[in-house]
């Protein structure tokens, strides 16, 4: 995955804002609340930086590719950074972009939530 592809991913999920910030790094919020990042990469290669669950933090950060997230990681935060490697791995990406977005929605209080149209129950 490329800056592109992340962004045009990122901007697919609804009620996201995005600003450049931090060094020019993408920077992709819902309800004013980062979910994730592209930039940081060590030796300029891209990188994608995600909150997580407790779970996927303990695995993927002893998983190959992944690392816990500089900065975030070291203050208690439990997100986690990718480093792009080959293509194989897009589609697990899109997974964790995928839960990022959904658990920082989840976070956002049951009024924003509600003014976003996010995580409301199905009418029947």
């Amino acid at each position: 995955m490329n800056y592109q592809q992340f962004n045009q991913f990122c901007k697919s999920l609804p009620a996201t804002t995005y600003v450049m910030q931090w060094g020019d790094s993408h920077v992709w919020k819902v309800g004013g609340k980062v979910f994730s990042v592209g930039g940081w990469g060590p030796d300029k290669l891209p990188a994608f930086t995600f909150k997580t669950s407790d779970n996927n933090f303990q695995f993927l950060k002893k998983s190959e590719g992944y690392r816990p997230a500089p900065y975030f990681a070291s203050r208690g935060m439990k997100w986690i950074q990718h480093v792009a490697g080959d293509d194989s791995l897009d589609e697990e990406l899109h997974y964790y972009l995928l839960e990022s977005y959904r658990l920082v929605s989840l976070g956002l209080t049951k009024i924003k939530q509600k003014e976003l149209g996010l995580n409301q129950p199905a009418e029947e």
